[in-house]
């Protein structure tokens, strides 16, 4: 990692600056320097190029041409390529909502324009955190809201209306009216505060004639979290499960490594095999070994000092519930598996994010234990660096297809009878067990349409659909 941030730090020191650095050029320099060491297409923009600038005059006078930092950041990505790459202004944020916390009032929705206008949208209530605003003022998964603070809600006006800096706003609620929601006079005002969100929604043993099958409902690849995940399992193996679905519908991603205890857990005849591979940029690949690269099944959680045995099922098979949110480590997940074992899903076809990134600190090492981490500002860079493929260099751009890139059923959520999560009464897990109980994969054509969502809350989270790994040692 030293090579290469000394190619970073290609800048002529030595040279004449003119230029007395603010803080605005400390963080652009900053970002050019984490972009030009680690960006998985660095030597495809021009200034990134290691000879690009010749003092550090060259490169503030450069970037003060820029409104901000985003935009300096932004002029730095390769486009339409690059989908994924974000800046945040506050690290702390960023952190924290990768370990599941957020600002929040517990509900979590996506966004859907009306059948008859293309112009006003309406919410469903996917699930409500437990415990927190939302829950305890009564909303429900299902709920259609249509308003916000009593105005409509349009392609226009929602992300001021929803995810503005207003920490209250009354959610206006409304009948579903197959997909031309009309307003009910049902409202609930609700306050965002912190709140940790367990990523295991929902975990239990469905009986279904003679089969005992373990359902997840897990909703994202938060690391703190990885000893409950563990136990979770733990119940389905003590309980000799015969079958397993993984709901990942909500899923966006997190952490490759607990990506691969999950796909650990749910086998462990596979222990020290390759699990997945990641392709950096060719300085980073120069500078670091190869083993570096490489995820291997594994039979042990470790989490610092503390290491604990993986609960594995040893399965040949599993089933995973998937939409158009399921994206990054979850299609890691469903991806790394699929060469083992035999892997269906049942859902509509995901985000197809295939790429990794990593969280840069304006430090001298980039790392946020560097020395001489810059007090005077909380920007940090989130930029794609890797790429990541299965044991058979396989990887999925236009996301997993069911029935098509792999067996299942191409199902969609009917808004107007999601259904309890975890029953039978949400038709998407009702339709897998009869698909595990019977083999069957036709569905009534009027069930299979995509419904393309504008937006959804976990979008608005820092951590967002990002898969991510840690800098290795």
């Amino acid at each position: 990692m030293a090579i290469i941030l000394l190619l970073a730090a290609c800048t002529n020191r030595e040279a004449e600056d003119t230029i007395k650095p603010g803080v605005s050029d400390d963080a652009n320099y900053f970002i050019w320097k984490g972009m030009n060491a680690y960006y998985f297409w660095q030597k495809d923009i021009p200034n990134l190029a290691d000879n690009r600038f010749t003092t550090f005059s060259d490169l503030y006078t450069h970037f003060r041409g820029y409104s901000s930092q985003g935009s300096v950041f932004e002029s730095l990505l390769k486009k339409p390529n690059d989908r994924f790459s974000w800046i945040v202004d506050d690290y702390v944020e960023l952190e924290n909502s990768f370990q599941g916390i957020n600002l929040s009032n517990g509900m979590e929705f996506g966004l859907k324009r009306y059948e008859n206008s293309a112009v006003n949208i309406y919410g469903y209530v996917r699930y409500v955190v437990p415990n927190s605003d939302a829950d305890n003022k009564g909303v429900k998964r299902g709920m259609i809201f249509n308003g916000i603070n009593g105005t409509q809600l349009t392609d226009t006006n929602y992300t001021g209306l929803l995810f503005s800096s207003n920490t209250n706003y009354t959610a206006n609620f409304a009948d579903y009216n197959a997909g031309n929601p009309s307003s009910n006079g049902g409202s609930a005002d609700l306050n965002k505060v912190q709140i940790q969100e367990n990523p295991i929604a929902v975990s239990k043993i469905i009986t279904d004639g003679s089969k005992k099958i373990g359902y997840l409902l897990y909703n994202q690849f938060a690391s703190s979290y990885d000893g409950e995940l563990n136990a979770a399992f733990s119940t389905f193996k003590s309980s000799n499960v015969d079958e397993l679905i993984i709901d990942l519908r909500y899923n966006g991603g997190g952490s490759v490594r607990t990506a691969t205890y999950l796909g650990s857990m749910i086998t462990g005849q596979f222990n020290g095999q390759l699990y997945s591979k990641e392709v950096w940029n060719e300085k980073v690949q120069a500078a670091v070994s190869a083993d570096r690269f490489i995820n291997n099944f594994t039979n042990e959680i470790e989490n610092g000092s503390i290491k604990q045995t993986i609960n594995n099922l040893n399965l040949t098979s599993v089933y995973f519930i998937v939409s158009g949110s399921t994206a990054s480590a979850s299609e890691l997940v469903i991806n790394a598996l699929s060469p083992y074992i035999d892997v269906k899903i049942v859902g509509t076809t995901t985000v197809g994010k295939q790429v990794g990134s990593i969280t840069l600190y304006d430090s001298e090492n980039l790392q946020r234990t560097g020395d001489n981490l810059n007090p005077d500002h909380k920007y940090a860079i989130q930029p794609i660096v890797l790429e990541i493929s299965n044991k058979n260099n396989q990887n999925y751009p236009e996301g997993f297809i069911p029935g098509l890139t792999l067996p299942g059923i191409k199902l969609a959520e009917n808004y107007g009878n999601l259904g309890v999560l975890g029953e039978r009464s949400d038709p998407l897990l009702d339709r897998t067990l009869v698909y595990i109980s019977t083999g069957a994969k036709t569905s009534l054509k009027e069930d299979i349409l995509e419904y393309k969502e504008i937006y959804n809350s976990k979008l608005a989270t820092p951590s967002s659909n990002n898969m991510y790994v840690e800098l290795k040692e």
